[in-house]
């Protein structure tokens, strides 16, 4: 493993620590640096000849972690690195991915455009918003899904299948949430969800499975604002559920999320540390849990170094997409 180097941007730095631990590596050394005009800096090790992979959610601040992660790149194509992998567990713009009106972008694009020229030969990501994205690179891509981490920590918890109800909070989460039935056990409910604006949303209607007295399991890629998670744990409280938990790969906690997942009628929040979850935003949800990726990613990275296949991860876990 002596030509593989890890790099860690400062988007996340504990699950590129994670990462190389998992591997039984040593981390590359990377000096950033922020100068007083807000200009970014980098200096790595000598990486010539070598497999470089760097480590960067674009996660908030968005702007300035995708170009911290556009300077790494291009520091280590300047550098002479054999190979350049971006990291990129969350992937920032991905919502912005096709035009919804006039004169709108597709920022998704663009954002795969822009590591694309940098110098990126690869992307690994992790549990894109829309699976077609990985179509906007002109470069591989390596699609993972945490919902083998996340079947995980549910089937620990030991809770009878019939009793499990599996809630997807609205229509593009019903492929996701059939995968995790698979898995899980129980029934199948959807949400008839209606956005009213971009953090508004209503709830009305569940087609299905009926939540008395079940637990609800509700899965989705993020919870950003949480509205549309909140929403649904509402409305399915109020149908009887007895037990609500939420899991999402992406916890960004943006806006408002932490006031609304407090008040809401949620018994756990699950999420992975794809994006790292602030100390006081933590502090705030005592029912949060947060599984680790690093072994997934690890794993992943290993298997592209030894250009060994990447869905042999999953082995027979379905996939949600």
């Amino acid at each position: 493993m002596r030509e593989l180097q890890v790099f860690s941007g400062r988007a996340n730095p504990d699950l590129a620590a994670e990462i190389c631990k998992s591997m039984n590596i040593d981390q590359g050394e990377c000096r950033l640096v922020t100068f007083p005009d807000g200009e970014f800096h980098c200096k790595i090790e000598d990486v010539r000849g070598r497999d470089v992979f760097i480590v960067q959610p674009t996660s908030p601040p968005v702007n300035d972690s995708l170009m911290e992660l556009l300077i790494m790149i291009d520091t280590c194509l300047r550098a002479s690195a054999e190979r350049i992998t971006a990291v990129v567990p969350y992937y920032g713009y991905a919502r912005q991915d096709r035009k919804d009106e006039g004169r709108v972008p597709i920022t998704a694009k663009l954002v795969a455009n822009m590591i694309t020229r940098a110098g990126a030969d690869r992307v690994l990501t992790m549990d894109l918003h829309a699976a077609q994205i990985q179509g906007f690179f002109d470069v591989p891509v390596d699609h993972l899904y945490a919902g083998s981490v996340l079947n995980e920590h549910f089937l620990s918890l030991k809770i009878p299948p019939e009793e499990i109800v599996i809630v997807s909070p609205d229509e593009g989460s019903i492929k996701r949430a059939v995968g995790h039935a698979k898995r899980l056990g129980g029934e199948l409910a959807i949400l008839d969800k209606r956005r009213l604006s971009a953090d508004k949303v209503v709830q009305e209607t569940i087609i299905g499975g009926s939540v008395k007295g079940k637990v609800a399991l509700m899965f989705d890629d993020m919870i950003s604002t949480a509205g549309s998670i909140c929403g649904a744990a509402e409305l399915v409280k109020k149908q009887g559920a007895r037990e609500i938990h939420v899991a999402a790969s992406h916890g960004v906690f943006a806006g408002k999320a932490v006031e609304r997942l407090k008040n809401s009628p949620v018994d756990s929040i699950v999420v992975t540390n794809s994006i790292p979850v602030p100390p006081e935003k933590a502090s705030q949800l005592p029912n949060l849990k947060v599984l680790s990726i690093a072994p997934m990613m690890g794993e992943a990275i290993r298997r592209i170094h030894q250009h060994r296949s990447i869905s042999e991860i999953f082995g027979d876990e379905p996939i949600q997409e």
